[in-house]
């Protein structure tokens, strides 16, 4: 197990832990120990292969969807169907993490080593 430094928690030095201004941490920079480590093992073959198919489609896909969910939702909710009406409300949040998901996949791709310069 590693020891960590008690200096500081994950590159952010104490002063800033503590609230104190700028002053005391002037031209340092808060760093992230997973930005610099060695990741040997890559995506398997069904995540890579959905994250192709879903990037193929609008990011607004997802956000529309879940707009749909939420007017549906409040549809049903109006007709008196309550039940199904939050069932269908709930699709929203998960609608926009898969949006999210795809975004930051588009984005940054899903594999460090597949994306390694």
């Amino acid at each position: 197990m590693r020891k960590v430094d008690q200096s500081s928690a994950a590159g952010i030095p104490i002063a800033a832990l503590r609230g104190n201004s700028d002053r005391n941490y002037r031209g340092k920079y808060m760093a992230t120990s997973f930005a610099n480590k060695d990741y040997t093992h890559s995506e398997g073959q069904v995540a890579r292969t959905i994250e192709k198919q879903t990037a193929k489609l609008p990011s607004d896909t997802f956000l529309w969807m879940a707009v749909g969910s939420m007017a549906v939702s409040a549809t049903m909710q109006a007709m008196g169907n309550k039940h199904a009406s939050l069932f269908v409300g709930q699709w929203a949040p998960t609608f926009l993490i898969f949006g999210l998901y795809n975004k930051l996949v588009k984005q940054l791709g899903s594999d460090r080593t597949e994306n390694a310069v």
